[in-house]
């Protein structure tokens, strides 16, 4: 049985959204779940979804990392042995082999932190990147970094390109990758200093390099990888969901102030929209992959709701059974 380990202590209205899709992702999934945080606080929540005989336990964690931890304070009580916060109690599982994966909805560079200094890099990485998918035109793109590497060297983009090109390829099944270069131009010596540094790097590769695309090319489907440091992928991610949250809401809106005509419309063209509410939704996996740590880590939205904690976990449990794809 697959074994997923949830910080319970991880979303913004934790731990009753943690809780309850962990213990949805157990139901419909078969999954075991470990829940790590406080065990006076998850305990009621969890016995009010009536988890019967569910492989669901508690690892206690008194203490949790938050937005205030940075600097030494979180390199403290991200690599100290002895921490007792949730991400650091429930990565040691993951590390020990009494778990088969980790999944935060919390800070992600203090998860990111924590998953470096007790998981350790995978060989020939220096950095970590977070890895979501954005849909396309012609189906999905994965783009790294999003957010916990702001600052890049372009040997960072180089093994970003490579740790991405591998992921798609590997757990999301696409063949050969196309693997671009997120710029302000598509035409080669177009970027800033580090895009133009990046590009050689990335043309002796050994992946299928596409060159530099624009963000129209990346929703469009012309590559299957994005690459770009933490600072643009984070704002690419933020202003991609808004537009998408505002689309939806107009349409929404439109329908309802339309008068009867546009009502009846809006029933009828309900499928469809339902279709595309679904694949713009980043509650759909849930959680993206921490690429470069020698664990599977995943880290979701702070404001996930228990659909996204449950699609969270059945996205690792999936990659759980492939445990080896990036080795």
């Amino acid at each position: 049985m697959i074994r997923i380990v949830v910080d319970a202590m991880g979303s913004d209205d934790f731990p009753v959204p943690d809780v309850e899709g962990a213990v949805a992702a157990s139901r419909e999934y078969g999954v075991e779940v470990i829940l790590v945080g406080d065990e006076s606080k998850i305990k009621p929540v969890l016995a009010a979804q009536n988890p019967g005989s569910l492989p669901i336990r508690i690892v206690h964690a008194p203490e949790m990392l938050t937005m205030d931890d940075k600097g030494e304070k979180l390199a403290l009580k991200a690599r100290h042995k002895d921490s007792k916060n949730s991400m650091a109690v429930g990565i040691d599982l993951v590390k020990r082999g009494e778990a088969d994966a980790f999944v935060t909805a919390g800070n992600s560079g203090a998860a990111m932190v924590t998953a470096l200094f007790r998981l350790g890099r995978i060989r020939g990485v220096e950095r970590p990147a977070l890895a979501p998918v954005f849909p396309t035109a012609t189906g999905s793109c994965v783009v790294l970094d999003i957010g916990v590497n702001p600052d890049c060297t372009p040997e960072n983009l180089m093994q970003f390109a490579i740790m991405g090109s591998i992921y798609a390829e590997k757990a999301r099944g696409v063949k050969n990758p196309k693997v671009g270069l997120v710029s302000n131009g598509e035409e080669e010596g177009k970027g800033n200093e580090l895009v133009i540094a990046a590009t050689p790097l990335l043309k002796s590769a050994k992946i299928n390099y596409f060159g530099n695309v624009e963000g129209k090319e990346v929703i469009g489907g012309s590559v299957d990888v994005a690459v770009t440091d933490g600072f643009v992928g984070n704002v690419m991610l933020k202003t991609s969901e808004a537009v998408a949250k505002l689309l939806v809401d107009k349409i929404k809106e439109a329908i309802k102030n339309g008068g009867p005509l546009a009502m009846i419309g809006g029933l009828l063209v309900k499928p469809a929209l339902t279709q595309i509410k679904k694949l713009l939704d980043p509650a759909e996996e849930g959680a993206a992959p921490l690429l470069g740590v020698n664990g599977l880590v995943f880290i979701g939205h702070g404001r996930s709701d228990a659909f996204a904690i449950k699609n969270a976990i059945a996205w690792q449990g999936m990659q759980s059974k492939r445990r080896y794809w990036m080795r």
